[in-house]
């Protein structure tokens, strides 16, 4: 195992850009929709339950992953418009939960590729910047390109994005955590592990000629079939961490990761749908974490602790 203690402590950002200022570029990039998420704005509420697997207390002693626990959770459409077509390849797919057992809570936010498209808080809002939209609507294709020229590492997830068939389902796509989270078991042994949602179904996808016949709200209206037909189903497992694996630099993959080692921590089932303002009301907080799973050290995650905070409160 690796040498890692639970005394980690986050990286602090960078002294240019802040998390309210992300925020702010997020929203300006989208075209500033009012009252809705500045990523990942839309979506759809569900509600399920988290059932643990028999190998979850050798990864981690948290309850919320080795009990039995309820399940709120949202699936969503990457980017800061409420209105962007499902059809849309090059947006992410956002599925993120809470499990609450006994008290304790959990929030665990994963997408649709297993990478972030920035680094540090700096190289984010630059990379936001250079999509402002100008009078025409459209960002400036040479900024973009520029500034993509000078920062290759911001388009590893775009690329592992352009790579893949677009998604046919929610419940049909695998979602990742970009950070390297500081797990500790009940033996008190501390490593770095990645979560990773499989699909119990498998992946989903279609082809060219499949999507073009599809509505822009396909997949929000293939998940209430499918909630209705007897739900659905995802393994959550947790990817091991082995030495020199890049824990800091959440637009890098870690080697291997496809092949390397899982422990399966449990299932969630999503069996009913829930009205958007139970999730909408609140936030899932990334810094809201059971005993057994810390906080990751990188920079984006320090972040993002902010900056879900001030999103929140420019919707209300």
């Amino acid at each position: 195992m690796s040498d890692v203690t639970e005394s980690i402590e986050v990286v602090p950002p960078g002294k240019g850009a802040t998390p309210a200022s992300i925020v702010e570029a997020l929203k300006a990039v989208a075209g500033d929709p009012p009252k809705v998420r500045a990523s990942f704005a839309k979506g759809q509420c569900v509600r399920g339950y988290y059932t643990p697997s028999e190998r979850a207390a050798e990864v981690t002693r948290s309850v919320s992953f080795t009990k039995p626990g309820r399940v709120l959770a949202r699936f969503s459409m990457g980017g800061g418009n409420p209105n962007v077509a499902d059809t849309n390849n090059l947006v992410l797919r956002g599925f993120s939960f809470r499990i609450e057992t006994d008290g304790n809570i959990s929030d665990i936010l994963v997408e649709s590729a297993p990478v972030h498209f920035a680094r540090t808080l700096d190289q984010m809002l630059a990379f936001l910047e250079a999509r402002f939209p100008g009078p025409d609507g459209k960002p400036d294709a040479n900024k973009v390109k520029a500034f993509s020229d000078a920062n290759p590492e911001t388009l590893n997830q775009a690329k592992y994005m352009a790579a893949r068939a677009l998604p046919a389902s929610f419940a049909g796509t695998t979602y990742w955590g970009v950070h390297s989270f500081p797990a500790t078991n009940g033996a008190g042994a501390t490593r770095f592990i990645k979560f990773k949602v499989a699909p119990q179904a498998g992946e989903m996808t279609l082809s060219e000629g499949e999507a073009k016949g599809k509505t822009a709200d396909f997949l929000h209206l293939d998940l209430g079939t499918r909630i209705q037909n007897g739900g659905v189903k995802f393994e959550v497992v947790a990817l091991l961490d082995r030495p020199g694996d890049p824990t800091m630099d959440v637009t890098m993959r870690w080697p291997d990761e496809d092949e390397r080692q899982a422990v399966p921590l449990g299932t969630i089932t999503i069996d009913s749908a829930e009205i958007e303002s139970t999730c909408d009301d609140s936030i899932f907080d990334p810094g809201t974490l059971a005993d057994g799973v810390g906080y990751p050290p990188d920079e984006m995650f320090a972040a993002r602790l902010k900056a879900y905070r001030i999103s929140l409160a420019k919707r209300r």
